[in-house]
């Protein structure tokens, strides 16, 4: 049996019922990831004597009756902006070299806390600023399902690590879709959760009021049973909301649901190939008992604009803290303290996250403050609005979840606007609040996956993976997995 191609779920049961121990399957993760991830560059840090040591400790757990959850011992990965104690975070940039934090973030102590094997630090774009993981300071990573292939972004270390089998869930963070893009590109199952329902403590911070922590898996059940683990309230966020951790009890059942689907999201720009799977699901949803109706929403017309602007003056203020002085990168010759700033962020900072921050800089500025960056955020309240009344009438809404399948290596780095572009469907989301979770829905007709997003209102997580879970009950397309390289291919 090849323990890796196991689900989660499946891997914790195994280790309950003592016929693999924790130790030997992480073993075969990290035997899986050094044979493997030579091809992907999905890892940053892989943490083989921790991760054994870290094993035998929770086996102890596992028979003594501390640990009880059902992914106790299971292994996973992290993405490299979460800050975990003694192990290099570098948030993929030169300008954290080096740093290694004194905590954990909450969402990586909670899954410590219930059992949880961290394998390593999974690759991303820089700062979480790109959509095809390829602004990484330590090199892009690459999509299993096609040649020479993106895999989204920003969170593309986590998706391709769990499609690849080389991690059985893994955590993303989603500023404006960089959870739910990769997932799409990659062929797996992921989840947005609604803003304040999973601490950003911890986090290294791109657009306070936009980023979320969300978990990737295999299927909707990995997705469900972690994302319990790691929500609820956390007093050192002062975003988190007071809720209890959420539980899910999965069925397939969606008779009675109201589906709309916006038309402002089939419009120019859409593979013809991704329209149709999308369109096919919702079918699939219609024949299983739900009620598919479109609907027009066309302040979403507005959600580029507003999410750049927003989000770039977010990390304008938020990227400042990185002066040289403090941690990480520091520049080895300077002048002055002026000079030693200077240089360290133009040195420690890559391209795409100097333009953002210089696009930040510009809208929060005096003559420009009211022009663009308050405007944006009256846009925003705009959008929420129509996500609100569009949810008096249904329970979700389906579209696709990008405009394309995987793009070509290359194909939009050069091109920043086509890029941004790219995040159509997405950033209303985070602009409003709510959750959003991708599925597999099919493949275009270069065999690359397509993923389905489905939206839902605030704290409609339950009703959202139960959509999600009856859909995977009914197809297969999760089950699918690309064919990878080896050695000598690569």
């Amino acid at each position: 049996m090849d323990l890796n191609k196991l689900t989660a779920l499946e891997a914790g049961k195994m280790i309950k019922n003592k016929e693999i121990s924790v130790v030997d399957i992480t073993k075969a993760a990290l035997e899986n990831i050094d044979k493997t991830d030579k091809n992907y560059n999905c890892f940053v840090t892989v943490c083989h004597d921790e991760a054994i040591k870290k094993a035998e400790n929770i086996q102890k757990g596992i028979d003594d009756g501390t640990f009880t959850s059902p992914l106790a011992g299971v292994p996973m990965a992290v993405k490299d902006n979460m800050c975990t104690k003694g192990i290099l975070t570098t948030a993929g940039s030169k300008i954290l070299t080096g740093f290694k934090p004194f905590y954990n973030s909450t969402a990586v102590e909670r899954l410590e806390n219930a059992g949880a094997v961290l394998l390593g630090k999974l690759n991303m774009d820089e700062f979480a600023m790109g959509s095809t993981t390829e602004t990484s300071y330590y090199g892009p990573t690459l999509n299993p399902w096609g040649e020479n292939r993106v895999p989204g972004g920003s969170s593309g270390g986590s998706a391709v690590a769990v499609a690849t089998d080389q991690t059985y869930y893994s955590l993303g963070s989603d500023t404006g879709g960089s959870i739910r893009q990769p997932c799409s590109f990659c062929g797996i199952t992921g989840i947005k959760p609604t803003y304040g329902t999973v601490s950003r403590y911890g986090l290294l911070a791109y657009a306070s009021s936009l980023d979320q922590i969300g978990p990737m898996g295999k299927n909707v059940e990995d997705v469900a049973e972690v994302l319990s683990i790691i929500s609820g309230h956390d007093p050192k966020d002062s975003t988190s909301f007071n809720n209890e951790p959420l539980k899910f009890n999965l069925e397939n059942n969606v008779k009675g649901k109201r589906i709309g689907i916006p038309l402002d999201y089939f419009g120019e720009g859409l593979d013809s190939d991704v329209k149709n799977s999308v369109l096919e699901a919702a079918k699939k949803f219609e024949s299983m008992g739900a009620v598919v109706e479109e609907f027009n929403m066309s302040e979403l017309e507005y959600a580029i604009p507003t999410y750049y602007i927003i989000a770039c003056a977010e990390a304008s203020s938020n990227l400042s803290r990185y002066d040289g002085v403090k941690y990480g990168y520091c520049t080895p010759n300077f002048d002055d303290l002026t000079d030693l700033y200077y240089k360290s962020r133009s040195e420690g900072f890559g391209m795409e996250v100097k333009r953002r921050i210089m696009i930040g800089a510009f809208v929060l500025s005096s003559g420009y403050y009211d022009a663009y960056y308050k405007k944006a955020l009256q846009v925003k309240a705009v959008i929420k609005r129509a996500f609100d009344n569009a949810f008096e009438k249904y329970d979700a809404i389906l579209s696709p979840t990008a405009p394309t399948t995987a793009l070509k290596m290359g194909e939009n780095l050069s091109d920043p606007l086509k890029m941004y572009l790219g995040d159509i469907y997405t950033v209303s989301v985070n602009l409003a609040g709510i959750p959003s979770m991708v599925v597999p829905c099919g493949f275009d007709k270069q065999g690359l996956p397509i993923g389905l997003q489905i939206t839902g209102k605030a704290f409609s997580e339950s009703t959202l993976m139960n959509m999600a879970y009856s859909f995977q009950q009914e197809t297969d397309y999760h089950l699918k997995k690309p064919v990878l390289k080896t050695s000598k291919e690569a």
